[in-house]
């Protein structure tokens, strides 16, 4: 039996992305239930000549699948595009809605994994898979200086996607991280509500997360 080929990656994954068959059986759910919602992958959004890329874990039910936009529509976004707003990495205006104008300055947001998963927990396998469309974002950024992980499955999955071992690497709040290609992982805890309500996360830890990339872009 002929070896079956790998698929082609490209920076954005088709909005009909057949690789995991859990997902899309999942996105075809909520089609059904809910057929005005976005329920396809994920777009990055920002600034093709980013300097920053932060990378989440997944799109949120009603939140990035249900908005298209990541990070839009669920308390995450509530902090993080506030925050982004406050150092200058966007402008305008954040409504939770992709219509609302907001634009990012030098940065960008993805997902390691860019369907949204059932509970919010991709499996390992869905991560991998996913991961040969984060590997060909990373290679689209030309100016890439900086990475911010939100969370240790993003972290986890950054590393593989520019050829590093993970056991080089140990996640931790605040952590800097030179990878020697010219780019700074930062890590930092996910900015969700269950972190933020159980205090894991503070507004001020994740400031601080960003005081420490300005301060290392110079900014």
């Amino acid at each position: 039996m002929p070896k079956k080929a790998a698929p082609a990656y490209t920076p954005e994954p088709p909005l009909d992305c057949p690789l995991c068959p859990r997902l899309v059986g999942f996105l075809d759910e909520q089609r059904d239930k809910h057929p005005d919602w976005f329920n396809a992958p994920v777009p990055s959004f920002g600034d093709e000549e980013a300097k920053l890329l932060i990378v989440g874990l997944a799109p949120g039910l009603q939140g990035a699948n249900r908005t298209g936009r990541p990070f839009t529509g669920d308390y995450a976004g509530d902090l993080l595009y506030p925050t982004l707003l406050s150092f200058g990495w966007a402008e305008g205006t954040f409504k939770a809605d992709p219509n609302d104008g907001l634009k990012l300055k030098g940065a960008m947001i993805t997902n390691a994994v860019r369907c949204v998963p059932p509970q919010n927990k991709p499996t390992g396998a869905e991560t991998k898979t996913c991961r040969g469309f984060l590997e060909a974002r990373l290679g689209a950024l030309p100016k890439l200086k900086a990475i911010l992980a939100l969370g240790r499955i993003a972290h986890d999955s950054t590393l593989p996607a520019l050829g590093l071992k993970r056991t080089s690497f140990t996640f931790g709040h605040n952590a800097a991280h030179d990878l020697g290609n010219g780019i700074t992982l930062f890590d930092s805890y996910h900015c969700s509500r269950y972190n933020v309500n159980t205090r894991r996360l503070t507004e001020e830890m994740f400031h601080d997360v960003f005081r420490s990339i300005a301060a290392h872009l110079g900014r």
